[in-house]
């Protein structure tokens, strides 16, 4: 897997949960923890794209 692909498969996880969040902010009795999950995971996908990044421009 190239870099390149790596973070486009990153980012298609980010949009997804990201996705995921707002569908259970749109239920009235929406589960706390699951949506600290989520954005908890989406947050390590941010990380981990913005450190890849990082790593390419330095190479």
């Amino acid at each position: 897997m190239t870099l390149q692909s790596h973070l486009a498969e990153l980012e298609r996880r980010h949009k997804a949960i990201d996705r995921q969040v707002e569908e259970e902010k749109l239920h009235p009795a929406s589960d706390t923890l699951k949506l600290a999950e989520l954005k908890r995971k989406k947050l390590q996908l941010k990380d981990e794209m913005a450190r890849l990044q990082q790593d390419q421009t330095l190479h």
